[in-house]
């Protein structure tokens, strides 16, 4: 750890029942103090405070005595119940929390359920600020998905609108088929030759097409029912189109997921806070 100096400079002080910290800014070399709400305020927090002060400190760190760094995240409450090293650019102050007094354990559970108390209502207070700003960032989120979504949208309109003609050719051509191969049996039994010669052509034409029907049952393990039969071609002729065009299907699907997961995460946070709630919890408020 880069400590160069280790000067007393840094005191702090308890007034009307908030920790001010006093120290001497490397810049103007003049003394400020940082009143502090330790339950609810943060060492990065107060480090943002002191860099804000004076412009000129480049580095602001806090570290306990064997030299292992604080967190950011830390409450001020749990760093002053210890010593600790406030490092500021390349000068580093030790710091000595007063000790406070004891408490008896009924006063110290009293101001125990008044902290929560306090931490609730500032939780409270500041929901509606989290609440717009997740907002913001989920609307935020949501148009950029919809940005990536917007042309993958129009090259599936394409390919789906292709897809779907080719099927419908399809259809139209095994009616064409059919009607040609009624046509042909009709006019070879009644023209050409008799039915006593075209009965066994029919029954054979007929044990043929079982067969056929059999055998899409073998290979795709549905039966050939003509809605599945049309949407299964239909499928086929999209994915193919798609390879050709280049569309990413799977690109599309994540993104159609992940517009779908913010629209709902938007829809709950809209949602009033007690619709929110599950039944066990707001049944355990009751």
């Amino acid at each position: 750890t880069p400590f160069v100096l280790l000067l007393p400079e840094v005191t702090i002080n308890y007034r009307h029942g908030l920790p001010v910290i006093t120290l001497t800014l490397p810049t103007r070399r003049e003394r400020c103090q940082f009143a502090v709400k330790p339950m609810v305020a943060t060492v990065g927090a107060f480090l943002k405070d002191v860099r804000r002060e004076d412009k000129g400190i480049v580095k602001a760190e806090v570290f306990t005595t064997d030299g292992s760094k604080v967190s950011d995240a830390t409450l001020m409450e749990v760093l002053l119940r210890n010593d600790f090293k406030l490092l500021i650019n390349s000068t580093a102050y030790s710091v000595s929390p007063p000790v406070k007094d004891k408490l008896s354990s009924e006063h110290a559970t009293e101001m125990e359920d008044v902290k929560s108390l306090i931490h609730r209502l500032f939780v409270a207070l500041h929901l509606e600020d989290h609440q717009i700003r997740k907002e913001r960032e989920l609307l935020q989120k949501l148009d950029h998905l919809k940005e990536q979504l917007m042309p993958l949208e129009q090259m599936k309109a394409k390919i789906m609108d292709s897809a779907d003609a080719k099927t419908s050719r399809l259809l139209w051509v095994g009616l064409a088929l059919m009607s040609t191969q009624g046509g042909a049996l009709a006019w070879l039994t009644w023209w050409v030759y008799s039915w006593d010669i075209m009965e066994p052509v029919t029954y054979f034409i007929t044990y043929g097409s079982a067969m056929a029907f059999y055998a899409y049952f073998v290979l795709t393990k549905q039966d050939y029912l003509y809605p599945d039969v049309k949407d299964r071609q239909f499928l086929h002729y999209f994915y193919r189109k798609s390879k050709a065009k280049h569309f990413n299907v799977e690109q599309y699907n994540k993104l159609k997921e992940d517009v779908a997961e913010a629209e709902e995460s938007l829809r709950r946070l809209r949602q009033p806070l007690h619709l929110r709630l599950p039944i066990q919890e707001i049944t355990n408020k009751d």
